[in-house]
């Protein structure tokens, strides 16, 4: 498959991104002290294979040669997140030595001419803050507030581009009703609280963001996981009323605070008894609503959804805790229903790229005030094999990533304002509840002597960027002065 720089538009960007609790290790050194993530690893059966972040791919020590290898493969921009625990250990105080990490990281991404892509919260909440409530406390918007101003005081003479929160549908919904995310709760009521007060507080950090700023460049958006959920047969009524409701819950009562200023008023009528309309406050929806500067999507499969439960004799293959999952707070959604017979990824995901051409069209359709898009994540799993000659040749997901490549073109042609691509991962690396056994990288990390490879599919990406990069950056001031 063959790109050509006119495909994309001027200032196209190509990066890759990671996040602090998957890569970094180093989990209590230099200050830092637990994460809910660190915390949860620890409970028995809440992690396969009883893995830790504890090392991780120790990012930590091996930070410039990361880098390195970073500028090597032309990346053009790098997506990684802040530790909030290495920061702010407990929320308590600032941790200098954590901030010089951070710091040394974007000096050496510039050095590197590489665009640091910063995110706040990848999913690693101090311990400390969730023994007092966790996302179910409203005060710890305000404590995120607080935390992302003193990450903008170390950082933000040189990062232009800041990411609230990556996918608070799984840090909220996922981690506080389903429990398969720390702190691994199961209370839908507290997932509902949790989802209200990060919004809160993505408008919270965002004016504070700007109000430091003040005249000087500065780009500030959030990063949301988004799906097409499809009906599993279109001709049943209540197939196609179940993918509303999952549609509602996945996708709109995300999109719609942040750009519409409102919840959508279908998915508060489906959770009436759980009193969701009492959690917001006047002023909220306000402040929640801040103009953003950019909608970072995250998008790996679509889900197609039922509102029968597979029968019993259906796909005998099928493990208990690969079987359709039911929602929390409706009970009769069943995604990711196993009939569509398109191929998976090593995660049992659906590979469709068309579904990413569809939902980015969708969200230009829908959201007229829809600001400029970034594929933030985009990626997949499969069972890598070192060959002896030391190559991996990751054919699979080599496929995946260039079809997907290909359904963006698709979108922009179709009139998508989509401006950059970030692939998922960097490295591989602590896959939260799946630990070790999932690797998404484009660059393979032996867990044991934590050599990098650059596998087939890195190496395909390297060529892609390679193609495309006449028009990079033309347009966009994407240089930072330091």
């Amino acid at each position: 498959m063959t790109f050509q720089t006119s495909d994309w538009p001027d200032g196209f960007l190509w990066g890759s991104a990671t996040a602090a609790a998957q890569i970094e290790g180093a989990a209590h050194e230099d200050g830092k002290e637990d994460s809910i993530w660190d915390h949860f690893a620890r409970i028995p059966n809440a992690v396969a294979g009883g893995d830790t972040p504890e090392v991780a791919v120790d990012h930590y020590h091996r930070m410039p040669a990361d880098v390195a290898l970073m500028k090597e493969l032309g990346l053009q921009s790098y997506r990684f997140s802040i530790s909030w625990a290495r920061v702010k250990p407990g929320d308590r105080f600032v941790n200098q030595a954590g901030l010089d990490f951070y710091s040394r990281l974007v000096d050496e991404l510039l050095d590197a001419d590489i665009l640091p892509w910063l995110t706040l919260y990848h999913w690693d909440l101090p311990q400390a803050l969730e023994d007092a409530g966790g996302w179910a406390n409203r005060d710890t918007a305000y404590r995120f507030r607080d935390y992302a101003a003193a990450v903008y005081d170390a950082l933000g003479d040189r990062v232009s581009h800041w990411t609230t929160f990556n996918e608070p549908l799984c840090s909220s919904l996922i981690a506080y009703a389903a429990g398969e995310h720390a702190p691994g709760r199961r209370e839908p009521r507290a997932a509902l609280a949790a989802l209200h007060h990060q919004h809160l507080a993505h408008g919270l950090a965002t004016q504070t963001l700007r109000e430091k700023a003040g005249a000087a460049a500065l780009r500030v958006g959030i990063t949301l996981n988004l799906t097409n959920a499809v009906p599993n047969d279109q001709a049943d009524a209540a197939d196609r009323e179940a993918a509303r409701r999952i549609d509602g819950l996945w996708n709109r009562m995300f999109l719609e605070p942040l750009l519409l200023g409102s919840y959508p008023a279908d998915v508060l009528d489906d959770l009436r008894e759980h009193r969701f309309d009492e959690l917001v406050q006047d002023g909220d929806l306000a402040t929640i609503a801040q103009p953003i500067d950019f909608l970072g999507v995250n998008h790996y499969h679509d889900d197609n959804v039922s509102a029968h439960p597979l029968p019993v004799d259906a796909a005998p293959g099928l493990t208990p805790t690969d079987r359709p999952k039911s929602s929390p707070f409706v009970g009769s959604e069943y995604v990711t229903f196993p009939s569509r017979h398109l191929p998976q990824t090593a995660m049992g995901w659906e590979v469709n790229p068309d579904g990413l051409r569809t939902l980015l069209v969708r969200l230009g359709r829908e959201y007229p005030t829809l600001p400029p898009l970034y594929i933030t994540e985009n990626g997949a799993a499969y069972d890598d094999t070192l060959d002896p000659d030391g190559r991996i040749r990751d054919t699979e997901r080599e496929a995946y990533i260039l079809s997907h490549v290909d359904a963006v073109r698709a979108a922009i042609a179709e009139g998508a304002d989509v401006r950059g691509y970030f692939v998922w991962s960097f490295l591989d690396n602590f896959e939260w509840a799946w630990g070790y056994e999932k690797r998404f990288g484009i660059v393979r990390v032996d867990y044991e002597t934590q050599e990098r490879t650059v596998k087939d599919s890195g190496h395909a990406f390297a060529r892609l960027i390679a193609e495309t990069r006449g028009r990079v950056g033309s347009s966009m001031g994407l240089a930072v002065e330091r």
